[in-house]
């Protein structure tokens, strides 16, 4: 039942996240949260973010099982891999992204994270110093995460494929989920 939950969770606060930039008029604490464009590295964004809300949940639900940090490193690791690799596939075909394959395949990425969570929570001990790497790894995405908004790296995966910008500055004010990459 909790899977279910989370799963839900995530997949809503997330969708919800790809418009709040704009609610809350351009705020750039908000913007550090929520998508400021269509880049994929705003779609991974907005699926990390309430992960790590969930993972406040999952922490004190979870936190005595030896594995719980190599779970929830290899989840969000999922998510980094499954949104681009999804995304990516499907619009090399198509030429161009369609937004309920988008929205379907953002919480396919969702099911896939919390499932990778589910199992490897559920393995055998991987042993301290493997639990204690994932959580200083855990940190380094979280890390990263916070700052790529506002220092974006100039690649595919955080350029607008609408205004060609990266970061805030690839924000525009018409969501239209009909572009071209």
């Amino acid at each position: 039942m909790i899977f279910i939950l989370e799963t839900i969770f995530i997949s809503l606060i997330g969708s919800s996240l790809h418009f709040t930039y704009e609610w809350s008029n351009h705020n750039k604490v908000v913007s550090i949260f929520s998508a400021v464009n269509e880049s994929t590295w705003e779609h991974i964004k907005i699926a990390l973010t309430p992960t790590f809300i969930w993972s406040i949940l999952d922490g004190l639900i979870y936190f005595s099982n030896p594995n719980y940090f190599s779970a929830k490193f290899l989840s969000l690791v999922a998510i980094l891999i499954a949104i681009p690799i999804i995304f990516y596939s499907y619009t090399f075909f198509t030429k161009k992204a369609i937004l309920i394959v988008d929205i379907i395949s953002f919480c396919v990425s969702i099911f896939i994270s919390q499932m990778v969570f589910k199992t490897f929570l559920g393995m055998n001990s991987f042993g301290y110093a493997i639990n204690f790497l994932s959580a200083v790894l855990i940190m380094l995405i979280f890390s990263v995460y916070l700052l790529a908004t506002i220092m974006p790296l100039n690649n595919f995966l955080f350029v607008d494929p609408i205004t060609h910008k990266i970061g805030i500055k690839g924000h525009h004010h018409e969501h239209n989920h009909n572009h071209k990459n």
